[in-house]
């Protein structure tokens, strides 16, 4: 038989509700004012949502108050800043220390997975398709995809266009970055036929 002076086990927490907070407890155990003990479970606050950072909120509420041109202008400008780069470099006409240059190539002589990427897309600014895919094959498959899924963005976001989305899994982008990888180790390959991909 327990004694009228110890304590009586608290009852077990029910996990479905939120946990009450008691000021003034820093440990579970401890007593409040009225002598009753408290679970462990009450002895700490309830989870909060953190606060974003300054940086963050700027952000969506840019987003979210900003017309709906504004991003896929920005996107747009972006692209024309990189073809106007590409045509006024010349990049077929460069030699190996001008710019645009690629520094693991010009200082290892290794072709990095990005080289022939700048000729790739001159060449395809040109309608050369055949000399652009022999400087970047992968460069040159995924462009197609790549202006197609801004098409279809831009135009469901201005004009409301019901154009069918390209959805990318894990698994293909998985895929392309393995093939991706697996070309650019065969491009470094000093046999033929694996030269024929050195640029």
């Amino acid at each position: 038989m327990s004694s009228a002076t110890e304590p009586v086990a608290p009852p077990a927490a029910d996990p479905s509700q939120p946990a009450a907070f008691h000021p003034g407890l820093s440990q579970p155990g401890a007593f409040p004012a009225d002598g009753q003990p408290v679970p462990a479970w009450a002895a700490y606050a309830p989870y909060q949502e953190p606060r974003q950072d300054r940086v963050t909120r700027f952000i969506q509420r840019s987003w979210r108050t900003s017309p709906l041109w504004v991003a896929p202008a920005a996107m747009l400008v972006c692209m024309a800043g990189a073809v106007g780069y590409t045509l006024a470099t010349h990049p077929t006409e460069a030699n190996a220390g001008a710019a645009p240059s690629c520094l693991l190539k010009y200082t290892t002589g290794f072709v990095c997975p990005g080289c022939g990427g700048t000729r790739a897309a001159w060449y395809l600014l040109h309608g050369d398709i055949p000399a652009a895919a022999r400087h970047h094959a992968l460069f040159v498959f995924a462009v197609p995809f790549l202006l197609y899924m801004y098409v279809a963005w831009a135009g469901k976001r201005l004009f409301n266009w019901k154009l069918p989305e390209l959805t990318l899994s894990p698994g293909v982008i998985g895929a392309f970055i393995a093939v991706w990888g697996a070309f650019s180790i065969l491009r470094n390959l000093p046999w033929p036929p694996f030269t024929a991909f050195y640029v």
